[in-house]
């Protein structure tokens, strides 16, 4: 078989491997992944899907790695449709996104901010598709300070990690450098809440709610109405 065809078959059995592996996230959770029962239902021998993914910790890696972009690429598409300076609408636009996407993934969501798998550690390479969503939302925060619609006043107490704000593209020590984060982590943790049942029979309208919630955060982020 040619290099690029042996090629084409290799990606297309690590997709349906990965397909699968998907199927029993939903049905039987993260910690009950199996490679042995991913290669019956492919009726592939274990050992062949042991070429694709040596353990079970690479396929969850896979498969994180896997949510993580997509849900990162949900986000950038929602912000690049924007104009540039509708700083609110940008941010609004890549919540909501972030939202639908985990609305429509609800198990994929789960693996990636739901419990931790019981004897699985991230290695680094998730690190950079885990922080895509909240690069959409730090590259909108400093826009508007290089814009002048951001006030870029400097934080009274350094409660970040050294460095950190400079790597989010904001001004050393600034104050919208702390409050992305927290917009940041607002964000999920209000899909969580959602998406695990935490606010049914608390809250009867998600949506509006949602909407209403994220308008607060762009408020505590001082942008532009």
């Amino acid at each position: 078989m040619p290099p690029g065809a042996r090629a084409r078959v290799r990606a297309e059995l690590t997709r349906e491997i990965a397909d699968v592996a998907r199927r029993h996230l939903a049905s039987d959770g993260a910690a009950a992944l199996s490679l042995r029962a991913v290669a019956r239902e492919l009726g592939m021998a274990s050992s062949a899907v042991y070429r694709y993914f040596p353990s079970r910790d690479d396929l969850l890696t896979a498969l994180i790695v896997d949510a993580y972009d997509a849900l990162g690429e949900a986000a950038e598409r929602a912000d690049a449709a924007c104009p540039p300076d509708d700083l609110r609408g940008r941010f609004r636009a890549t919540c909501r996104a972030a939202r639908d996407w985990a609305l429509a993934h609800p198990h994929e969501y789960a693996l990636v901010y739901g419990s931790p798998v019981p004897g699985y550690a991230a290695p680094a390479t998730t690190v950079g598709p885990a922080a895509r969503v909240g690069e959409v939302l730090c590259r909108v925060v400093a826009r508007g300070v290089a814009t002048g619609a951001v006030d870029a006043a400097g934080d009274e107490e350094p409660v970040l990690h050294p460095g950190i704000t400079e790597r989010m593209g904001l001004p050393a020590g600034s104050r919208s450098a702390r409050t992305a984060i927290f917009a940041w982590t607002a964000l999920f943790g209000m899909i969580g809440f959602e998406l695990f049942g935490h606010t049914h029979n608390v809250v009867d309208d998600h949506p509006a709610f949602f909407d209403r919630a994220v308008d607060g955060l762009a408020d505590a982020l001082g942008l532009p109405a």
